[in-house]
């Protein structure tokens, strides 16, 4: 790689890894909303906690979804949201990896 474009990458990469973080945050923060409204502690008639609820779910379930597709439930048990983070940390650790790959070798 020219080493004018290790920078750019680098900086993509680098935002592309805080993307990744964000939803981490996303996908635990509806993990957790979905267990307080299973469990009766957060009130769904509330328009501010279904504004967050509904937001939540439109930001996971497409990708939930796609692992129910490969990985149903077991016995009431959902493993999609483990699935999701554990994707997400393989990729967060390969483009660590691959940034500073790339900026040793522009050195």
């Amino acid at each position: 790689m020219p080493p004018t474009l290790v920078p750019l990458v680098a900086l993509l990469l680098h935002l592309f890894d805080i993307v990744i973080s964000l939803y981490w945050f996303v996908v635990i923060a509806a993990v957790v909303v979905s267990w307080l409204v299973a469990f009766g502690v957060l009130n769904t008639y509330n328009p501010y906690a279904r504004a967050v609820i509904r937001a939540l779910d439109a930001l996971t379930e497409p990708v939930f979804r796609r692992i129910r597709r490969i990985v149903p439930p077991l016995g009431g048990l959902d493993l999609s949201p483990m699935i999701v983070l554990l994707v997400l940390y393989a990729l967060q650790y390969l483009v660590d990896a691959y940034v500073g790959m790339a900026i040793a070798n522009s050195a």
